[in-house]
């Protein structure tokens, strides 16, 4: 039986880290996705998403309850820096910012156990270079 994505139980990085990327991203004339109204200014070429910039971060996008479970409401549609992040052990490595974000929660680093059932095609592929 397959094991659950164990981002879909967590959503610590989502309410721990600030956000930031181009201003394109979030600028549909050049392509961006990102939605505008859930982005707020950051630096002359930066945009922050709504709810990161702040000395508790969450992001607006996400849905979760920390570590119970967690979606993110724009996953298709998310800024290229979060798609950058892998979940620890995901790829077959441990991820500073994943185990940094889930010990502040209070929640345990990732293990390559965690990972023992998730079919690979749950796997978040990493954007390609």
């Amino acid at each position: 039986m397959p094991v659950e994505h164990p981002c879909l139980t967590c959503g610590a990085c989502c309410a721990f880290f600030r956000v930031s990327f181009h201003w394109s991203e979030a600028d549909p004339a050049l392509g961006g996705r990102v939605p505008f109204e859930l982005t707020e200014p950051l630096r002359t070429h930066e945009r922050a998403m709504r709810g990161t910039s702040q000395a508790q971060p969450r992001c607006i996008a996400l849905d979760a309850d920390i570590g119970r479970f967690s979606r993110c409401t724009i996953h298709d549609r998310r800024p290229s820096v979060c798609a950058l992040v892998p979940a620890s052990w995901e790829f077959g490595a441990a991820s500073a910012q994943c185990d940094k974000a889930r010990i502040a929660h209070g929640l345990p680093a990732l293990t390559p156990g965690d990972w023992s059932g998730v079919d690979e095609a749950e796997k978040n592929p990493l954007p390609e270079a």
